[in-house]
């Protein structure tokens, strides 16, 4: 089977040439792009995630043979994260590559953050399913990098530590409310408040929902462990 061009200088960027061609086109293709003939990559991004899943779960525990748990579910979590994934996918400049329905194609698509981790994830299993586990390990290590390494700073979380700062005073849960959401769909923009029982409070803007969520609750905890 022949491919395109742009998914020829894919396979040189993630650094594996398919056998079987057309599972790489099955993990580029949007269910936007999907028909009878053609399937998409629905599938093979459920089958990633817990590819995924196993490579870091592996790798966490070489890295830190002493750590418990609980130290390692939330640096799990910030390596398998559909951020994460899509980070890598843009590195790897896999927007340029994905095959999408015109109306994805307008909305900005390729540049999609749950789009991008979830064809991430497809081209892991993809690689998978063409080359063994093992090779597929070699993949995600190789491509997720440092993150490995650095994993301990990302798995901060300050929402959590906000939550424990109010409850061991007694407090309720802080409260987070949507004050703003502008930009495109593909670029959408979020402010968001956080709010302590005792008045405490503090806004943050960020790219997603989340993510804005985190920096407003990270800003909070600052202002108030240095008070």
């Amino acid at each position: 089977m022949k491919i395109s061009a742009e998914l020829k200088a894919l396979q040189a960027r993630i650094g594996y040439d398919f056998s079987r061609p057309e599972l790489l086109v099955r993990a580029v293709t949007h269910s936007s792009m999907s028909s009878p003939n053609r399937d998409d990559n629905q599938r093979l991004e459920f089958l990633g995630d817990r590819v995924l899943g196993l490579v870091m779960a592996e790798a966490l525990l070489a890295q830190d043979r002493k750590a418990t748990e609980g130290q390692l579910a939330p640096r799990f979590n910030a390596l398998v994260r559909k951020e994460a994934c899509a980070d890598v996918a843009r590195e790897i400049a896999l927007g340029d590559a994905l095959k999408l329905g015109r109306s994805e194609m307008m909305s900005g698509g390729r540049r999609k953050l749950a789009l991008l981790g979830d064809a991430m994830e497809a081209v892991i299993a993809a690689v998978y399913l063409d080359g063994g586990f093992d090779v597929a390990k070699d993949m995600v290590i190789r491509l997720w990098g440092d993150r490995v390494h650095q994993v301990e700073a990302d798995a901060r979380d300050p929402k959590t530590s906000l939550q424990e700062w109010a409850q061991a005073r007694r407090q309720k849960p802080p409260n987070y409310e949507i004050i703003s959401r502008s930009g495109p769909d593909h670029a959408p923009v979020f402010t968001v408040a956080v709010r302590l029982q005792n008045g405490e409070a503090e806004e943050a803007t960020a790219g997603s929902k989340r993510q804005a969520e985190q920096a407003a609750a990270g800003a909070l905890l600052q202002r108030l462990e240095s008070a």
